[in-house]
């Protein structure tokens, strides 16, 4: 494939007044233009200097313009604000964003997804597709060629063997691998050269563009963590904490929950990039607190995640410091029900599920509790009072693309609490002089937990108020987002071990594809002590004809066919209220006036094109 090269400007102007006469005088006048351009397989953004000439009969300004390129490091320090502070690089040992973006710094994929949702080549030469022979005929494997004179940070070169052993690592049997689904039916991975490796699948794969795409599923050098595989991975501290990549930064400093810091990687391929000489990636505060460093402060360059009211964002933002910016894709804000028994006395069975014993809650595997609690959530107080255009009420789990989009649950946007009690009452929970209702001395009594953040802490004070008026007692808890969100085995706090009944967080498809998204809640996928805890079907939800579907699905190649699987599968979810869909998020980041170059990516990471990032001229 032929490459296109640009030189991205940084404009330095100069201004002069030139006096004209009462003769017409021809002056050169400067504009900067911006274009875009393929580069790589990607669209860009490359601003250029066009001189004109033009007659002029009075006094103008006209800006000359110097010249020069951007130059790897020099730039400074660029600062960022992950407030969930990241707890380990290596994306395959944990399902946050918060370690998945801090990771693409450093470990990159053989394909990723633009901002737009479109496919793009980078560390493969090119995307391969049935016209140019790199998927098969009869659908069965998918080839990669890797791009020439990629190397290492370290200065080895990248190859073939390197992409083999990433997927021996995440198929591991003991590994726990958080991003398994992304190598659902791959048979084998195996080197056909130094820069070929072909992905063979058990069954024909419609989408074969699982495994080694997106952030989420980054090449691992094998030299570096071969000693790493299956029980040891969780072990291998130094690798997981400085993982050496083909990126544009290494990590020269990591502390899990608190802070990194990533310097220029003189190996990276590009001699011109990274504009940035070190990265300083800090966690901890709040979402607030972050939006505030870069709106109004000043002393941030980049804040994620800005799940704020949107008031508060917006008159933070007339300081004038920085913007706002915002990404749909198809995140969704959920309430997901622990269908196991959580309870302390249980020991090591605290929300454990086996296939020879599901562990049932005491009382939300009553379908009609589940139903009733969704029942009595006001979906667009939440979205509107909470979110505002940042978010939209939702009955779905798959929100986006449209072909995917599920019309059979918008009733789920009236709320209804006389019907929550109706239902309530049919099904014997009787309402106590306390207010609570029981049966059979079960009491619904609850649990309800999430990440600490004010919008999030909003939403359980009004879904409490809302539960409790259909007799269900809720208590609340919140609980560090570098903890909720880490991959750590050992606490008992995280998202994964559920140690409560109900619990709420963002989660949504990594490509327009949602095939694996879909997969996650099959019943291989559930979160457990032999995985870790770092299964993708946090609710524990077994069942054998979404099972069947998920298989159906990733056996079928016509686009309707697919849709119309993914919405079967996305409505037994939500009928079956394994999870209570709330709001359709957009990805809301804000960065200083001077930072040029950012993309926000809704279907990677935000951090996808960092190597591209600058800084405008004073």
């Amino acid at each position: 494939m032929k490459k296109k090269r640009c030189l991205l400007l940084v404009v330095v102007g100069i201004t002069a007044v030139l006096l004209a006469a009462c003769q017409p005088q021809t002056v050169e006048v400067t504009r900067v233009v911006t274009e875009t351009e393929v580069v790589q397989g990607e669209t860009v953004e490359v601003t250029r200097v066009v001189t004109e000439t033009e007659t002029v009969t009075e006094q103008v300004e006209v800006t000359r313009v110097v010249e020069s390129p951007t130059a790897r490091g020099e730039g400074g320090t660029l600062s960022i604000i992950y407030w969930q502070a990241a707890s380990t690089l290596n994306p395959y040992l944990s399902g946050g964003t918060k370690d998945t973006d801090a990771a693409t710094l450093v470990l990159e994929p053989l394909a990723r997804y633009d901002e737009t949702g479109a496919l793009i080549p980078w560390l493969a030469e090119e995307l391969p597709t049935v016209e140019n022979g790199g998927i098969s005929e009869d659908l069965m494997s998918i080839t990669w060629k890797l791009r020439q004179g990629i190397i290492w940070s370290d200065g080895t070169p990248l190859t073939a063997e390197d992409v083999v052993f990433t997927g021996e690592y995440c198929m591991h049997p003991d590994a726990g691998c958080s991003q398994l689904t992304q190598f659902q039916d791959v048979a084998s991975v195996e080197a056909i050269d130094a820069t070929t490796v072909r992905v063979n699948f058990s069954v024909p794969k419609p989408y074969p563009y699982g495994p080694f795409v997106s952030s989420l599923v980054p090449i691992l050098q094998k030299a570096q963590f071969e000693n790493c595989l299956g029980v040891n991975a969780q072990n291998c501290n130094d690798e997981n904490f400085a993982p050496i990549g083909t990126g544009p930064f290494v990590v020269t400093e990591f502390r899990p929950n608190d802070v990194a810091l990533f310097t220029v990687n003189d190996s990276y391929r590009d001699p011109n990039k990274p504009y940035f000489a070190e990265v300083f990636l800090k966690g901890g505060g709040d979402a607030a607190s972050a939006a505030r460093s870069v709106l109004e402060v000043g002393e941030a360059d980049y804040a994620w995640n800005l799940q704020i009211e949107p008031e508060v964002l917006r008159s933070m933002e007339l300081a004038g410091q920085g913007k706002v910016v915002a990404a749909f894709a198809g995140n969704v804000e959920r309430i997901l029900i622990n269908l196991t028994n959580p309870d302390p006395a249980l020991g090591e069975q605290r929300s454990e599920w086996t296939a020879d014993n599901a562990n049932p809650h005491p009382f939300l595997t009553d379908p009609a509790v589940r139903q009733a609690l969704s029942l009595a959530i006001d979906r667009n107080t939440i979205a509107s009072h909470l979110y505002g255009s940042a978010g939209q009420a939702t009955c779905n789990v798959l929100p986006a693309p449209a072909v995917y989009v599920s019309t059979a649950n918008d009733g789920c946007l009236t709320q209804d609490i006389e019907a929550a009690n109706q239902l309530l009452d049919e099904a014997g929970w009787v309402l106590g002089a306390d207010g609570v209702r029981a049966k059979d001395g079960v009491r619904l009594s609850m649990l309800y937990q999430t990440s600490t953040n004010s919008v999030r802490q909003s939403t359980q004070a009004l879904v409490k108020q809302w539960w409790e008026a259909i007799g269900v007692e809720t208590e609340l808890r919140s609980i560090d987002a570098a903890v909720f969100f880490g991959g750590d085995p050992a606490s008992p706090d995280t998202y994964g071990k559920f140690f409560a009944d109900v619990e709420m967080f963002t989660n949504g498809a990594s490509s327009p594809d949602p095939e694996t998204y879909m997969g996650n809640w099959r019943c291989s996928e559930i979160a457990r002590t032999e995985n870790n805890w770092l299964g993708n079907n946090i609710p524990r939800f077994c069942s054998e004809a979404y099972d069947a579907l998920a298989g159906q699905m990733a056996e079928t190649a016509v686009l309707e066919d697919r849709a119309e699987l993914a919405k079967q599968m996305n409505d037994i979810l939500v009928q079956e209220y394994v999870l209570l869909p709330l709001v359709h998020r957009g990805s809301v980041s804000a960065h200083s006036n001077s930072l040029l170059g950012v993309r926000i990516n809704g279907w990677d990471s935000e951090l996808w094109n960092i190597a591209d990032w600058t800084r405008a001229s004073n």
